[in-house]
């Protein structure tokens, strides 16, 4: 039985609307503010390198803050939060390399979608500039891709989505697979899509498992800080290129990797915890 301290909230399609609205008015706000400061101050903010992670960042925090306001505190009468316990090393040893065979099977995936033709080949130019976009300042590119990416990303997809999806009655399989979908489409792009649904599989099962949001957290925040690595300084977007190896040794790897380790970690968590 989940304990009191955890605030029991379901996700409905209120919920989504909620999360949206706020996640608009926070951008809309930075916005705003980005304008204000641009008529008084003949400074454009949005040149910045770090205004896309500040506005990001105020996005998520009021979809959380709305979310919060409007659903849990007046469904539950308790504020929004979270169980962020560690749990013991030999977990660890088990979810880490789990994700990784997840990152590398999940690379061969995506490999498969075209980056040429009529439709994909021009979604893919624009995808590419956008991303160079990010990498123009490494400091900022790592602490908004591993850092806070991951914690308010978790909180939306699996703290608040999946577990309010399995509070409502859903059941467990398709909350996770649910919030992974959703966690994939707020990408944009099908190529981060296949991946965000994959890994998000992953994330959304450790954090079911182990009860603890601080996992999904530092598995996403691994995720995303060696893939940033990747771009950064192997100027490449994945393993094969940038160690220069086969995409089916890849593929081998990862589903060696994701098979033996996702078989101990469900042998060890034959039986999940609640809440503490």
């Amino acid at each position: 039985m989940e304990n009191s301290k955890y605030p029991k909230f379901t996700f409905t399609w209120w919920g989504a609307v909620t999360l949206v609205v706020g996640l608009f008015i926070g951008t809309m706000a930075v916005s705003l503010f980005s304008l204000f400061w641009k008529v008084t101050f003949r400074e454009n903010l949005e040149l910045k390198d770090w205004f896309f992670m500040l506005a990001n960042s105020a996005g998520f925090l009021a979809a959380i803050a709305f979310f919060d306001y409007f659903i849990v505190r007046r469904t539950t009468g308790k504020k929004l939060s979270f169980n962020l316990s560690s749990v013991n090393f030999y977990t660890y040893l088990l979810i880490f390399p789990m994700m990784a065979g997840m990152m590398f099977i999940s690379e061969f995936v995506t490999s498969l979608i075209p980056t040429t033709g009529p439709f994909f080949g021009d979604f893919y130019e624009y995808f590419t500039r956008l991303m160079d976009q990010l990498t123009d300042d490494p400091v900022v590119m790592i602490v908004m891709t591993a850092l806070l990416a991951p914690v308010f990303e978790e909180i939306i997809f699996r703290g608040i989505i999946q577990k309010g999806l399995i509070n409502k009655g859903v059941q467990p399989w398709k909350a996770i697979l649910y919030a992974s979908i959703i966690f994939g489409v707020v990408h944009g792009n099908p190529w981060q899509f296949i991946s965000a649904v994959m890994l998000g599989c992953v994330l959304g099962l450790v954090y079911y498992k182990t009860k603890s949001l601080l996992m999904p957290i530092l598995l996403h925040g691994f995720n995303n800080l060696v893939l940033s690595l990747l771009v950064l300084y192997g100027k490449q977007d994945s393993f094969a290129k940038a160690f220069h190896v086969s995409e089916w040794l890849v593929l081998t790897t990862g589903i060696v990797l994701f098979s033996l380790f996702y078989y101990l970690f469900m042998k060890r968590y034959k039986v999940h915890y609640a809440e503490m």
